[in-house]
């Protein structure tokens, strides 16, 4: 018996330990291929390539999950990136983002801009607020057809600045207690800090009316702070963006997967299909 218990507590261990490498394998071999595929877009497109990808993934042995946002850390890993690139040679960001803290936003929305070789920002499927406010600063947005950005209106705490300010215009100032006044005074002036930033990354890309218009709508709580600006409602804002999105962007994110839910809850082939074309294994 005591032989068995003896295995028994062997075996235990060894997949306690197995339990714990795993994680860290996996890890490291999903590491390693995001820089290969990352090094291939480089030498394809002669550019340094960023990733900024906001996703939630089991990173730790135990599997919980952690949800992300633009931070310092971000900014400072970026603007380091951007240190070790030739001024001349161009840079090709790659975001997914619901946005972030909007210091960190800025911080990397000016490196960009600064700059002098081509800037390139690729938006696989969505690049929300401080998201936006980065794509903004590049030279060329690429989106896939479905992609989205966002509007920039400041939220102070769990509130948008244009809604604060627009209660206080509805009131007799008497009427409103003080902490909605100090609210509204800086709602007020976040709104017209964020505009001002804005019409700084655009007005080499537009004249400087057109600049003053676009920043006013994406900042004074015209929309939501969640409704999706796709391409199309980009283009009549007068901001230049196309749908050349490269395979390898798409390759990229299929290496940035969700976390694994108890249950998925969508389910699909994971195959290309196309029209006109024999499917593998039919008609052989």
């Amino acid at each position: 018996m005591g032989d068995i218990g003896t295995l028994i507590f062997q075996i235990f261990w060894m997949i306690f330990i197995f339990s714990l490498i795993t994680p860290f394998l996996k890890n490291s071999a999903l590491k390693s291929a995001r820089e290969t595929l990352i090094r291939s877009l480089e030498k394809k497109r002669n550019s340094r390539v960023i990733t900024l990808i906001h996703r939630t993934e089991s990173i730790n042995f135990l599997g919980f999950p952690v949800r992300r946002y633009i931070d310092i850390e971000d900014s400072e890993e970026v603007l380091r990136a951007i240190k070790l690139t030739p001024q001349d040679m161009p840079i090709d960001l790659i975001i997914h983002t619901p946005g972030g803290l909007v210091l960190a936003a800025e911080q990397i929305a000016r490196a960009l801009k600064r700059h002098k070789g081509k800037v390139t920002v690729f938006v696989p499927h969505y690049a929300m607020s401080g998201g936006t406010l980065i794509a903004l600063a590049a030279d060329e947005i690429v989106m896939d057809e479905n992609a989205v950005l966002g509007p920039l209106d400041p939220q102070i705490g769990n509130m948008p600045a244009p809604s604060i300010l627009s209660v206080v215009k509805k009131k007799d100032v008497n009427e409103i207690d003080d902490q909605t006044l100090i609210l509204a005074d800086i709602a007020e002036k976040a709104i017209k800090q964020m505009k001002e930033f804005v019409k700084e990354i655009l007005i080499d890309k537009m004249p400087g009316e057109k600049a003053e218009e676009v920043a006013s709508r994406l900042c004074e709580g015209y929309w939501t702070h969640d409704y999706p600006l796709n391409y199309q409602k980009l283009k009549e804002l007068g901001i230049q963006v196309n749908t050349n999105m490269p395979a390898e962007v798409y390759e990229l994110m299929d290496l940035y997967k969700q976390s694994e839910p108890k249950r998925p809850s969508v389910g699909y082939i994971p195959a290309p299909y196309y029209k006109g074309r024999e499917t593998s294994g039919e008609n052989r």
